[in-house]
């Protein structure tokens, strides 16, 4: 898996339209908090019960159909990474994390969105 940065990550959709962007997070955190424009959301871990999507590889592999990249993304980079292990080992090749998520890393005040992330870093997004 290689990772690249919320900067990186939209240059590189920009260049790779095939590639495929999956939003890893909950159905509610994309929907209220907002997503990535472009995103389509499979849940890694959703509720009600929060346990790992039994058909989260079965749904990535039908959208990345023959050889698409997959650029994952998550709240913080965290959900993501594990979401693209699972995928490597389920045999997929050409998997990317997004560093820092949509919202980013902590800080000292433990608020997001306050020195990385894709939000923080001004790129396109949208709520509904």
């Amino acid at each position: 898996m290689q990772h690249m940065t919320p900067k990186q990550t939209y240059e590189f959709l920009q260049s790779n339209p095939e590639a495929v962007f999956v939003d890893v997070r909950s159905e509610m955190e994309y929907l209220f908090v907002g997503h990535p424009e472009g995103s389509m959301l499979v849940p890694w871990i959703d509720g009600p019960d929060w346990e790992i999507n039994p058909d989260f590889i079965g749904h990535v592999k039908k959208a990345a159909s023959v050889n698409r990249p997959v650029v994952l993304i998550c709240r913080s980079g965290r959900r993501s990474v594990d979401a693209g292990l699972a995928l490597e080992k389920a045999g997929l090749q050409d998997v990317y994390n997004v560093l820092h998520g949509f919202e980013g890393d902590l800080d000292d005040h433990h608020h997001r969105n306050s020195h990385n992330g894709w939000r923080h870093e001004g790129l396109p997004w949208a709520q509904t």
